[in-house]
């Protein structure tokens, strides 16, 4: 298993003017927003370049518990870590963290497509193994 499968990704996020609702916290959806980023950055950050051209990651479900709120001047971050996959699904465990406060966590699953057809496809053994470790689910 490489570091960075083992280590959970860290994403720094952005709270901007526009994320802010009527009741003066970040509203619930930019969450799913930061975890699209978060999921595709950490992708990005272990899987090969030409990996990363051949396929494309689409979000299937979300379950998300929010814990605490946020606020515009908030210093926020994602911590993912990759927890498997079973064919072309990926299952993620998110925590939206200002410092050591958890705001939401979320537990994802994405299918992995081929850039291409944009049909589901599997990823090599080799990727599977810089993307999730060894944590697998099929």
């Amino acid at each position: 298993m490489t570091e960075s499968a083992r280590a959970p990704h860290i994403h720094s996020l952005a709270v901007e003017p526009g994320d802010i609702d009527f009741m003066g916290h970040v509203n619930n959806s930019v969450y799913l927003k930061w975890v699209q980023e978060a999921v595709i950055a950490y992708w990005r950050r272990v899987a090969p370049a030409e990996a990363v051209a051949q396929h494309l990651w689409v979000a299937i479900k979300h379950e998300i518990t929010y814990r605490r709120p946020a606020f515009l001047e908030d210093n926020v971050v994602a911590q993912v870590v990759a927890e498997g996959m079973h064919g072309a699904r990926a299952f993620f465990h998110t925590l939206i963290k200002r410092g050591e406060d958890v705001l939401a966590e979320v537990k994802s699953s994405w299918c992995c497509l081929d850039a291409a057809t944009q049909r589901p496809a599997r990823l090599a053994r080799d990727v599977i193994g810089m993307f999730v470790g060894e944590r697998r689910a099929d």
